[in-house]
């Protein structure tokens, strides 16, 4: 992969401050509002008939917004202007779970038990709850911080004989650190307009990680900027006579992974961004769930049935986020999150997990969502069931240290 300069690991001078950096990087305005903020996506050839894809969702998706526990009876106490449920247009699953109505489109996966969740899971990061030192080891599958430099999805390759790179298609604009490491693996990302550089939006968003709402706030102009970048672009496409109008970056990303998993490749990875929802929470959230919704279904259609059944789609977050609403319509950074799992090789049409209450004693530090599983074991278990990879390589050098327990039978047999 593309060798990446390190990112800046200690805070940055206190003398430059939110407010100077903004006005020095040109910031305030268009500049900023043309970022993308996009990752690449990554492939990996390898001698096995399933698919694997990996979504990283960028920023601590709100478990309870997302799969939505509205038969807890502590839950409608939590969430005022947040409270879901089937009296709110929710989805319900099985009585207990309801699905935010920007996944509706996803149903039809559900009721073919192609779709499913787990909930209250989490990586053995606790109590600090940056976003940064919490994709690190996500990423890295490690239980500490900084102790390795490859992902967990490059040691999976290591330990798998035969894999092969897959051509390198263009210059990504991120990184995929789960991918990085001795395994060969290429990149490609879709094209697109950049003006402010992976580094510059690191810079400020580690500027911005001790203040909630400025955080919140560059995530927001920087999901609003995606999305009207898209839109304006198709607008001038279906104007100017010059085609169909060309999909959003994810869609595309979406595609083109689908169309290199219907040849030799066996694994995609790529993130979503748009999930740091410390305010306004209803309206960004609803566009990063419709986002991930469009991604797995334009892989459920352009992988078509025969591949879409051997497929599992696992998309996961850094954290989850406070149990209670904060004062601007959003929630905090939490603990517990959960997973969201889609494909024909996905056993679904339920939610799994151990679900730990949301009574004030259930909470972690009366906060968080209690995390009673780990995300790691539980893709351990999908990467036995999918690829048969060994329990031992799994547990020592996949995820070192994971404890798998049983098989939650997440993945059909």
């Amino acid at each position: 992969m593309t060798n990446i300069p390190p990112t800046p690991s200690a805070s940055p001078p206190a003398s430059l401050s939110r407010r100077s950096f903004l006005a020095r990087s040109g910031l305030i305005g268009c500049s900023l509002a043309a970022s993308p903020l996009l990752t690449p996506v990554s492939f990996a050839a390898a001698p096995w008939d399933t698919r694997l894809v990996v979504i990283i969702l960028r920023g601590g998706m709100d478990a309870i917004d997302v799969v939505q526990p509205y038969g807890d009876p502590a839950y409608a106490g939590l969430r005022q202007t947040l409270l879901g449920g089937p009296q709110n247009g929710a989805a319900d699953l099985d009585g207990f779970f309801a699905l935010h109505p920007a996944l509706a489109p996803l149903m039809p996966l559900w009721r073919a038990e192609q779709l499913g969740f787990v909930q209250a899971v989490s990586t053995p990061y606790r109590n600090k709850r940056s976003h940064f030192d919490g994709q690190d080891l996500l990423e890295a599958g490690t239980p500490g911080l900084h102790q390795r430099r490859d992902g967990w999805l490059n040691r999976l390759l290591q330990v798998t004989p035969g894999v092969e790179a897959r051509t390198a298609f263009a210059i990504g604009q991120g990184e995929m650190k789960l991918l990085q490491g001795a395994a060969p693996v290429s990149d490609w990302s879709p094209d697109a307009e950049i003006a402010l550089s992976p580094q510059a939006e690191r810079l400020a968003g580690l500027m911005m990680e001790g203040d909630p709402l400025f955080h919140a706030a560059l995530a927001e102009a920087l999901d609003l900027a995606d999305s009207a970048k898209a839109d304006a672009a198709a607008g001038r496409a279906g104007t100017t006579g010059q085609g169909p109008r060309r999909a959003p970056p994810h869609q595309r990303i979406a595609s083109y992974a689908a169309q290199q998993m219907r040849g030799e490749s066996r694994i995609a990875a790529f993130s979503i961004n748009g999930w740091d929802t410390h305010n306004r929470q209803k309206g960004a959230l609803t566009r990063a769930l419709r986002r991930l919704s469009e991604t797995i279904l334009t892989l459920h259609g352009d992988l078509g049935p025969t591949i879409w059944d051997k497929t599992a789609v696992v998309a996961m977050t850094e954290f989850g986020r406070t149990v209670r609403e904060n004062g601007t319509g959003g929630t905090d950074h939490g603990t517990g999150g959960a997973m969201v799992l889609a494909g024909g090789a996905i056993r679904g049409g339920r939610v799994y997990g151990h679900w730990p209450g949301l009574t004030e004693a259930a909470l972690f530090d009366r906060r968080d969502l209690m995390p009673t599983g780990d995300v790691r074991a539980q893709m351990g278990w999908i990467m036995r069931g999918m690829i048969g990879t060994d329990h031992q390589a799994i547990s020592d050098v996949i995820f070192p240290g994971v404890e798998m327990g049983s098989d939650p039978g997440l993945v059909r047999r």
